[in-house]
């Protein structure tokens, strides 16, 4: 029987993203493969095609756009692909403290981090309980455990992604759909250059390879789990968040970020 299962990646370009997409490849999966850097996701394509002979499409997308949701999977389904999984990566992060930020960047961590990701879920949930198989991967944080100073936007919008995933895990679980927040901690990648991440003394400490993120977030989703947080240093820290005081938990992150 033909493979029919087909895997959309959100911000493949680079990071864990990439290696998502590689992951699921490997795994006898076709890929769509989505950021804004068509480029970056071309030489992907070729690579995937290469190593595991499966099929790697591209499409262009920014979510930071209000009709970038809507559009990208409206191109898919012109394409005949009726998916099995949505993996919601893509999205960003900025350091420092929120009143010094350009609101415009702020206001896109929401556009990305939160809107697209609902919006993309929402299309996405039909085709997915019709086929009663498959599912939605997110990508969360292990910020998404407690506020976080510096990083105030990024973390609350991490914050949304675990509740949200957690509850839609609940709602479907039934139903044949498999809902999972993988929840990293500091990583390897472009993400973290970008929100001037790597200086601070959490990255220093702890940061994992987006490989190592991208198997354990896949592993754990094709387990069917809620959540999977990478790494032990990262259980144990989540684990503290839960159980001390916010009050602890905050101004601890907010050191950290520092």
């Amino acid at each position: 029987m033909p493979n029919t299962r087909w895997t959309l990646v959100t911000g493949a370009s680079s990071g864990i993203g990439a290696e998502l997409a590689r992951v699921f490849a490997a795994r006898g999966h076709h890929v769509v493969l989505t950021a804004r850097r068509r480029d970056r996701l071309e030489a992907l394509a070729r690579e995937i095609e290469t190593a595991h002979r499966g099929r790697a499409e591209i499409v262009t997308a920014d979510l930071q756009d209000p009709k970038g949701p809507d559009a990208l999977m409206g191109e898919v389904a012109s394409r005949g692909i009726a998916l099995t999984n949505l993996v919601n990566n893509a999205g960003f992060g900025l350091r420092g403290p929120f009143a010094e930020q350009p609101l415009d960047e702020a206001m896109g961590m929401l556009a990305v981090n939160v809107t697209a990701l609902t919006r993309l879920t929402h299309l996405a949930l039909p085709g997915l309980l019709a086929r009663g198989d498959g599912g939605i991967l997110n990508v969360a944080s292990t910020a998404a455990f407690q506020a976080g100073p510096n990083m105030a936007v990024y973390y609350a919008t991490k914050a949304y992604v675990l509740s949200f995933s957690e509850a839609l895990h609940e709602e479907l679980k039934e139903r044949g759909v498999r809902v999972t927040a993988l929840c990293p901690g500091p990583t390897h990648s472009e993400f973290a250059k970008r929100a001037d991440m790597e200086e601070s003394r959490l990255f220093r400490r702890a940061a994992m390879s987006a490989r190592d993120v991208a198997e354990a977030g896949v592993d754990g989703f094709q387990a069917g789990h809620a959540s999977v947080i990478p790494g032990s240093s990262n259980v144990v820290g989540a684990t503290l968040a839960k159980l001390l005081p916010r009050v602890v938990t905050r101004r601890a992150a907010g050191r950290l970020q520092a």
